[in-house]
């Protein structure tokens, strides 16, 4: 099911931008079918490597535009794990996402979803007036490996 909807979201995006006047473009393209094959969030430096791996000729500073540009159009999220690198992932249309878990020991990052926290969520948000567009949860701590070294 997660290629289906990175497939989606990849013809959403590039739909999207588009729609927004945006010129097509081989730095575009690559990151856009880049993210859209990753389960999880990345860095901007983690991407650049990965298409350099896949021998793309695409610039650093390409891949951060690129980025801004799909973060403006709310069609990536920025995740902030609080080590001073934020990491990107696709923003499905359908609403459709994931948190993370942070081993503080190791970096290792897992990824849940719960309907009853995203229950929780919206009501905490309605009850103080809010009506809830996006929200990020990351849980720091250690992971099960870390913890059983230490």
């Amino acid at each position: 099911m997660a290629a289906t909807i990175n497939t989606d979201w990849a013809e959403h995006a590039h739909a999207e931008l588009r729609r927004a006047g945006a010129r097509s473009g081989g730095a575009r393209d690559a990151v856009i079918a880049y993210l859209s094959a990753q389960d999880c969030c990345v860095s901007a430096q983690e991407l650049f490597d990965g298409l350099r791996a896949q021998d793309r000729a695409i610039g650093i500073a390409s891949v951060y535009r690129v980025l801004e540009q799909l973060a403006e159009l709310r069609l990536v999220h920025r995740v902030d794990f609080g080590h001073g690198v934020t990491r990107f992932e696709a923003a499905h249309p359908g609403g459709e996402h994931h948190h993370h878990l942070v081993c503080a020991e190791c970096g290792k990052v897992d990824t849940f979803a719960d309907p009853g926290l995203e229950r929780v969520l919206s009501r905490v948000a309605g009850a103080h007036g809010y009506a809830l567009d996006e929200h990020d949860v990351v849980l720091h701590g250690a992971c099960g490996d870390c913890r059983e070294r230490a």
